[in-house]
């Protein structure tokens, strides 16, 4: 259980530092329940339960202050947890003000003074809190406190809560410059350390490069020639391949790998370790081309049956398009058959409307039911123009697997109307997969050398190269991390 939960908080170190490089709006945020859910009612009665307590101890005669001294004490260790290296003498005098020895012998003795201290408490706040809480903090300060004793701990903790996450906040945006400079040694070495505990975390990843080498030697037998996307990555440009037709390069593997990514069906198919960072901003770009396939098929099919003098129409097809995403949105791909229905009928409505205001004939009940068998038969995955439109956005999107071949990229036949949001698109997944690739190259290399090359022969290669000197860098990620982690373990606990 021990290595277990060590384990875990390794992983977790791991994928806040990759989170915190790959997503720029990264950042914690206070959870909030629905107020009807079991969760909310859950703290509901427990925090009723506590300050019910706290009340009875403090109304006895004499007051009891055994609750009160120690949220005194996890006030004070909260406080000092939001001071910076350099508040040492701060530090001190929140240790003087809010000695616990002291507090715990006023208190036996009758004479605790929780107005002042409370006081103390608000203003030490309002001196270290972001210019963001001034107002919570200020909202605290004139509340009479002889008039509500017990309004005070409950809302001194829900805003030092909001406070200690603006504090891990910080501490994000400020390691985020370092951590860019480090990400791809750290993560190496994250994941080499998670591998020496879990020999076998590699079995997916394993699986996904094999079934990719099967397709491309597929895909060669039934071409004399392949050529590769687009040139080939910095990190992936490997000095020898085999001479043997027959045998793919491991770049070409990789390549396939990644983008049989977006074609991924996670019933039947178990997600790479490698990738599972990553996971749900792939599913995510998956569900985004799916969409635009869509589109773009909506789009092509209206433009065959109408003609181009319709679709010249200003504004036509904008509409048509923010329409069809419009019905689209937020949908998964099992869901475009029904979706479609309603697409249909949308562009013939719209369609209808156009020809009336440009003054043509309106479309006979035959050319109506075309329109809208055409874009309903678009769900089919056997559809002609659905899978012509698809293959043109994955060979535009496998472009994006080279960075330096993301400027040159153009878009096929179809794609204009849907032209900036592939772009989007395609950097999103081509930042995704440069990281990846950096990060876990070396251990692709040794996978792809038992699965590509016969014997495991040995070629040149940029991955494996040696970690570097960075090892400040790196102790200064590793400490924040824990840090951030530290943090969310106590907020979910």
């Amino acid at each position: 259980m021990a290595e277990l939960l060590e384990t875990a908080q390794e992983v977790s170190k791991m994928t806040i530092a990759h989170e915190i490089v790959v997503n720029r709006d990264f950042k914690l945020q206070e959870v909030s329940f629905s107020p009807n859910s079991l969760e909310s009612r859950v703290k509901e009665t427990l925090h009723k339960a506590f300050w019910d307590n706290l009340k009875e101890q403090l109304s006895a005669s004499p007051p009891v202050y055994t609750h009160m001294i120690q949220l005194l004490q996890e006030i004070k260790e909260t406080i000092l947890s939001l001071l910076l290296p350099w508040h040492s003498r701060l530090q001190g005098q929140i240790e003087e003000a809010l000695d616990m020895e002291l507090i715990t012998q006023e208190a036996e003795h009758g004479a605790l003074d929780i107005p002042s201290l409370t006081m103390y408490i608000l203003g030490t706040m309002a001196m270290l809190c972001a210019p963001v809480r001034d107002e919570e903090v200020q909202r605290l300060q004139v509340i009479l406190f002889p008039f509500c004793p017990l309004i005070h701990p409950r809302e001194i903790f829900r805003v030092l809560d909001l406070m200690k996450m603006d504090m891990v906040n910080f501490t994000i945006q400020s390691l985020r410059p370092h951590l860019q400079d480090h990400s791809v040694e750290y993560e190496q070495k994250k994941f080499q350390e998670l591998l020496a505990k879990l020999p076998n975390s590699l079995d997916h990843t394993t699986e996904w490069l094999h079934k990719a080498a099967a397709e491309v030697s597929a895909s060669s037998l039934s071409s004399p020639s392949h050529p590769e996307v687009c040139g080939s990555p910095a990190p992936l440009s490997l000095g020898a391949v085999s001479s043997s037709s027959s045998i793919p390069s491991p770049m070409s593997v990789l390549n396939q790998g990644y983008m049989n990514l977006l074609r991924w069906e996670p019933s039947l198919e178990k997600y790479p370790e490698t990738l599972l960072m990553d996971q749900a901003r792939l599913q995510e770009v998956q569900l985004q081309v799916n969409q635009l396939t869509i589109i773009a098929a909506v789009l092509l099919v209206t433009s065959s049956v109408c003609g181009s003098a319709l679709l010249s129409s200003p504004g036509f097809v904008d509409r048509l398009k923010r329409v069809t995403k419009a019905l689209l949105e937020g949908l998964p791909h099992t869901r475009f058959r029904e979706a479609l229905l309603d697409i249909s009928n949308h562009v013939h409505q719209e369609v209808s409307e156009s020809l009336l205001q440009l003054g043509y004939p309106a479309f006979t009940s035959d050319k109506s039911a075309s329109l809208k068998g055409q874009i309903r038969s678009i769900a089919e995955d056997d559809n002609a123009v659905r899978s012509v439109i698809e293959q043109r956005i994955h060979s535009f999107l496998s472009l994006h697997l080279s960075p330096s071949a993301q400027n040159s990229c153009s878009l096929s036949k179809g794609l204009a109307p849907i032209q900036e949001e592939l772009l989007e698109v395609g950097h999103r997944f081509g930042s995704m997969i440069h990281h990846n690739r950096q990060v876990y190259g070396p251990y692709y290399l040794a996978i792809l050398k038992k699965v590509v090359l016969p014997g495991g022969t040995s070629f040149l290669h940029p991955w494996g190269c040696r970690m570097r000197g960075r090892d400040m860098g790196l102790k200064l990620i590793l400490a924040a991390c824990a840090f951030i982690a530290m943090f969310l373990m106590n907020k979910w606990a």
